[in-house]
């Protein structure tokens, strides 16, 4: 199943008011205004404070006239607070890129929201009653982390396209982090096809034969001797016992001190003593 590619309303038109905020080489995805739902409650208020100065003025008699004139001077304050909404819905973004998802809010106190899509863990959208049926969503990021500056934005316009499109995004960047810690030689490493070039083997020459060097009659042997029967001692074989103990062969040199402690040195011989009788003991 291949990821969607962002279509035309994902890859707005870049302005100069984004271009602050993005970074050198950030691919913009999609990039909206909040739904115009925001602002019906400040512009509908404006027409309904309107029809009711209007309808004040033609019934109210000019005995009271300060009720009629403080009627028009709240619907002078709903016009500012309309103009005051529309000119802050007009600054606000929602912005995603191939790195991270922005949401620039804030007329007079500008304020940016970020959270890098590789932290976000889960997202998903709400649409209640009326954002159904005017095409409005809510979004809800989810990181692994401590909370983020941007946890939910309100008011998304087209909710599902924007929320396949970043879903899309989002799998195609985990897909590169993937590449990046494949093993040496797999998918993607740009060494894998080094061993899948033929090797040049070099041409067969065919040499003339040439006799071998003649060893020096001259010159000894260095290994000549080496088995002479006078450097190793002689082994019993199974019929001879071997050499006796005071008999260790001229073999090996010995020197003197080792000679004098070896137990098997010859110490002469032990002279015997008949054993007397008890009655001569105790005399």
């Amino acid at each position: 199943m291949s990821l969607p590619e962002p279509g035309p309303l994902s890859v707005p038109r870049r302005n100069a008011e984004l271009d602050r905020y993005l970074l050198d080489g950030e691919r913009l995805v999609t990039a909206v205004h909040q739904h115009w739902a925001k602002v019906a409650e400040p512009v509908g208020s404006v027409l309904l404070g309107a029809v009711l100065a209007l309808w004040l003025d033609a019934r109210i008699p000019a005995s009271v006239g300060w009720l009629t004139t403080g009627t028009w001077w709240l619907w002078f304050a709903l016009v500012a607070r309309m103009a005051y909404r529309v000119a802050e819905w007009r600054h606000d973004w929602f912005v995603a890129t191939d790195k991270r998802l922005l949401l620039f809010y804030g007329f007079i106190t500008r304020k940016v929201a970020m959270m890098p899509l590789m932290k976000v863990t889960d997202m998903s959208y709400e649409r209640s009653v009326p954002g159904r049926l005017l095409g409005y969503g809510r979004f809800v990021m989810e990181s692994a982390g401590q909370d983020q500056a941007l946890h939910e934005v309100n008011w998304v316009p087209q909710p599902d396209h924007n929320y396949r499109v970043i879903c899309a995004e989002m799998f195609r960047g985990s897909g590169r982090d993937q590449g990046r810690g494949a093993p040496w030689g797999g998918p993607g490493q740009p060494w894998d096809d080094q061993w899948d070039e033929p090797q040049k083997q070099e041409p067969w020459v065919d040499e003339p034969w040439t006799e071998p060097v003649p060893v020096r009659a001259d010159l000894p042997d260095p290994y000549a001797g080496w088995n002479s029967p006078r450097h190793t001692p002689a082994h019993p074989t199974a019929g001879d016992p071997g050499p006796s103990s005071g008999d260790q062969g001229d073999t090996l040199y010995r020197s003197p001190d080792l000679r004098a402690r070896d137990r098997s040195a010859d110490t002469g011989p032990i002279p015997l003593r008949r054993r007397r009788a008890r009655e001569d003991d105790e005399r």
